[in-house]
């Protein structure tokens, strides 16, 4: 994909981002706000096989030395939890090594930061590969080709990040930003978790009914992996009235983990490498079978106690 310019960023940061909680591998190397190398490859969730050597090829492409980092930014989750552990394995490994600062950024709201810089940044040009160019001109081609009713539209855009979580759940959470057509203040509304895609769009309508005429937003877009859950998104269009719902199937990219790491870095803020962990939000299907048997176990040694009484 060549290089190209982000909006925002703290100048000057040399970052090495990457990602792998999604069936996406993203990873992007940037110094400011200008992105050196990116990566953005679908690898049937293979990324133990390629994050290494992926991350090894776009330092040496880029004639960039590991002292030269300023930081590590490891998307953390959540969403794939052999995914996760990939990405965050090998930023506490390479922090540790190189000696770098590493910061853990939500890949919810890199998925939902990147939706909203896809929208606004000019086409780039140059490539890295067939498979990165088709993932980028997916990207491009959902934010630029959906219906811009939105345009003169003066109220905030809530952006809302969704990974299907299987079962009708989705990891999730909420960002405002400023209009359509401007650009404003970037922040949190709801934090990271997994919900029912029912009942978060009976939340999300009633957060809408509940705010005043400054907060209402006149646009909710809702990026990601929308395939299993369009039904529920155009019920919420038809519940909101007077806002307009936009669907944006985009895949989460480097550049924004990497613009979202450098921000905690340039505040001087940093993880504790030995400490840092994935974003699970909750118990792996496994974790909850073993708690199952272990209920069961006990109820059933608790049962004999009581004949043996």
């Amino acid at each position: 994909m060549g290089e190209h310019t982000t909006e925002g960023g703290p100048d000057g940061l040399l970052v090495l981002a990457v990602d792998t909680s999604t069936a996406a591998l993203a990873a992007a190397l940037t110094r400011g706000g200008e992105v050196l190398k990116e990566v953005l490859s679908l690898a049937e969730r293979n990324h133990s096989v390629h994050t290494v050597s992926t991350v090894q090829t776009m330092l040496a492409e880029c004639g960039v030395k590991p002292e030269e980092l300023d930081g590590i930014a490891i998307g953390r989750g959540p969403g794939s939890y052999t995914g996760m552990r990939i990405a965050v394995s090998l930023g506490k490994t390479l922090a540790w090594v190189w000696n770098k600062p590493l910061v853990g950024v939500s890949s919810l709201e890199a998925l939902a930061y990147g939706a909203r810089q896809q929208d606004n940044r000019e086409n780039g040009d140059g490539s890295i590969s067939e498979a990165a160019d088709r993932l980028a001109a997916a990207n491009k081609q959902a934010v630029s080709q959906l219906p811009r009713s939105d345009q003169n539209a003066t109220g905030p855009v809530w952006v809302v990040p969704i990974m299907d979580a299987r079962r009708g759940q989705v990891y999730t959470a909420s960002f405002e930003t400023g209009t359509a057509v401007r650009e404003g203040a970037w922040k949190r509304l709801a934090k990271d978790g997994i919900r029912l895609m029912h009942d978060w769009v009976d939340e999300l309508a009633a957060d809408v009914d509940a705010s005043d005429a400054a907060q209402r937003p006149a646009a909710i877009w809702i990026a990601g992996e929308l395939e299993k859950h369009e039904a529920e998104v155009d019920r919420l269009q038809a519940i909101c009235p007077g806002v307009q719902v936009r669907k944006l199937p985009v895949w989460l990219e480097g550049r924004a983990v990497a613009a979202l790491g450098a921000a905690r870095l340039a505040a001087g803020e940093s993880d504790d490498v030995h400490a840092f962990t994935p974003n699970y939000t909750q118990l792996t299907e496994a974790e909850v079978k073993l708690q199952e048997r272990t209920a069961k176990q006990a109820a059933a040694e608790g049962a004999v106690s009581d004949d043996a009484h």
